[in-house]
C-alpha cells in the first residue's frame, strides 16, 4: 500500500468525522488531487460538491481530540486508512450502493480485494445452525475463499472462527469503531481476525456500538462480499438486511434450509421464496462464485499492473500445458517465474519467500494474492504452497 502523507491522513480524518452523507464527500475527493488539497479549498468548493451546512460548520470547527486518537491509532503498521480516493480502495465496494468514504482496517487490506462470502445468521442460533456455519465456513476457506461476517454472537462467530481453524481468510465488519470488538466477548476472536485476517470499520477508532451502525454495516459486508449466505435468520432479522443489501448490489445470495418447525428457518424459507438459491453445501457456493471470483482478479491485475493475462492458459505460451512441467519455465514475467520456482508443495513462510526471490515482502504479497485469485496458489497459517 502507498503510505499517505500525514497532511492527506489529517485531512481524511477531517472529511470522515463531518459525518452526514458521503456522496458530497466523495465528490469532493474526486475533483481533487488528494484529501489534503479538498480541505485546504475551502467552503466555497465544499459547498459546490454538494456539502451540507451542518458538514461545512464541522469542518471548519477545531479539530476534535477523537482524531487525535484516530491519527495515533494508524500509526501501527498493521493500523491503514482506505479512502475513496484510493486505488487500494476495494473494487467490490466501490461498485456498490452508497460506498463509505473510507475504511479503518486492522490487520491487512489486501484481504478486502479477495473473493468473499459473507456468512450470516442469527446471533442465538440452534446447535445445528451453529455447526452448519462452522461447516460451510470451513469449506469455504478450505476452497480459497475469505470468509466475511459481523463478528456477532452467534453464526458470525461460528463462521470467523472455522475460518481461522482452517487456515483460511476470514475479514470482519464492525459496527463500532475498528478497535473496539462487539459483544465485547468476542475481545480475543477480534484480536485474533486482526492478526490473521482483516477487520474493517468506517467509523472512528474509540466509536461505540449504536443500533444505528449496525444496518450501516450490513451494507458494507454485502458490497465487500461476491455473495451472502444466510444460515439460519428469523423473519425479522438483520442478516435479512444483508441479502436484500446483496440483492441491491447485484450479488448473489444464498440460504440454507431448515425445519419447517425451526423459526430460524422461516428466514432462509423466505429468502428462497424470493429467489435466493438453496444450497445445501459450500461446494454449491463456491461453483456459483468461479466466474465472479475470476472477474475480481481481473480488477485486481489492473490495480497492480500484473503482467498475468486472465485465464491460466494466457500465463503459458501458445502450446505449453499450463498443468505440466514446461509450465514451470513459461511465466510472462521474470519475478512470477521466480516465485513460482521458490514455492513448492510443502507450506513456505514469506520470510523464506523474501529470501529465496530477492523480492520485498509487500511485493510477494501482490504477486501470491493474483497466483490465489488465480488457483494456483494455496495459503494456510501465513504459508504459500503450489495447487498444482
Amino acid at each position: 500500500m502507498p503510505i499517505a502523507s500525514p497532511d492527506d491522513l489529517q485531512a481524511l480524518l477531517r472529511l470522515i468525522d463531518a459525518a452526514g452523507a458521503a456522496a458530497p464527500r466523495r465528490a469532493l475527493l474526486e475533483t481533487h488531487p488528494g484529501p489534503a488539497a479538498a480541505l485546504a479549498a475551502g467552503p466555497p468548493a465544499w459547498h459546490a460538491a454538494g456539502l451540507s451546512p451542518a458538514q461545512i460548520e464541522r469542518l471548519r470547527a477545531p479539530p476534535s481530540a477523537a482524531l487525535d486518537r484516530a491519527f495515533d491509532w494508524l500509526q501501527a503498521p498493521t493500523h491503514h486508512l482506505l479512502g475513496w480516493h484510493d486505488p487500494d480502495y476495494p473494487a467490490l465496494l466501490r461498485r456498490a450502493p452508497h460506498p463509505p468514504l473510507a475504511l479503518f482496517v486492522a490487520g491487512e487490506p489486501g484481504l478486502l480485494w479477495h473473493p468473499a462470502v459473507a456468512v450470516v445468521g442469527s446471533r442465538s442460533p440452534t446447535p445445528g445452525g451453529r455447526d452448519n456455519a462452522a461447516d460451510f465456513a470451513r469449506a469455504l476457506a478450505r476452497s480459497g475463499l475469505a470468509v466475511s461476517s459481523g463478528l456477532a454472537a452467534g453464526i458470525d462467530t461460528a463462521a470467523h472462527c472455522a475460518a481461522l481453524d482452517a487456515g483460511g481468510l476470514t475479514v470482519a465488519v464492525l459496527g463500532t469503531g475498528p478497535d473496539l470488538a462487539y459483544p465485547r466477548s468476542n475481545a480475543d476472536l477480534h484480536a485474533r481476525i486482526a492478526a490473521a485476517g482483516a477487520v474493517v470499520s468506517e467509523h472512528l477508532p474509540g466509536t461505540q456500538a449504536r443500533p444505528e451502525h449496525f444496518p450501516s454495516r450490513n451494507r458494507i459486508l454485502a458490497g465487500l462480499s461476491l455473495a451472502t449466505l444466510v444460515i439460519e435468520a428469523a423473519e425479522r432479522s438483520g442478516a435479512l438486511i444483508t441479502a436484500r443489501l446483496a440483492a441491491e448490489s447485484g450479488r448473489e445470495v444464498f440460504a440454507v434450509p431448515g425445519s419447517i418447525h425451526n423459526p430460524l428457518a422461516r428466514g432462509c424459507h423466505r429468502l428462497i421464496r424470493e429467489g435466493a438459491g438453496l444450497v445445501e453445501s459450500a461446494a454449491e457456493v463456491a461453483a456459483a462464485l468461479a466466474p465472479l471470483a475470476a472477474e475480481l482478479a481481473a480488477d485486481l491485475r489492473r490495480r497492480l499492473a500484473a503482467p498475468i493475462p486472465g485465464g491460466h492458459a494466457g500465463v503459458t505460451d501458445a502450446g505449453q500445458d499450463p498443468g505440466g512441467a514446461a509450465a514451470d519455465s513459461e511465466f510472462a514475467d521474470p519475478d512470477y517465474q521466480r516465485l513460482w520456482q521458490a514455492l513448492g508443495h510443502d507450506p513456505t513462510g514469506m520470510d523464506l519467500l523474501v529470501q529465496r526471490t530477492g523480492l520485498t515482502a509487500a511485493e510477494l504479497s501482490s504477486m501470491l494474492l493474483v497466483m490465489e485469485l488465480e488457483g494456483r496458489v494455496s495459503a494456510q497459517h501465513g504459508r504459500y504452497f503450489r495447487n498444482r
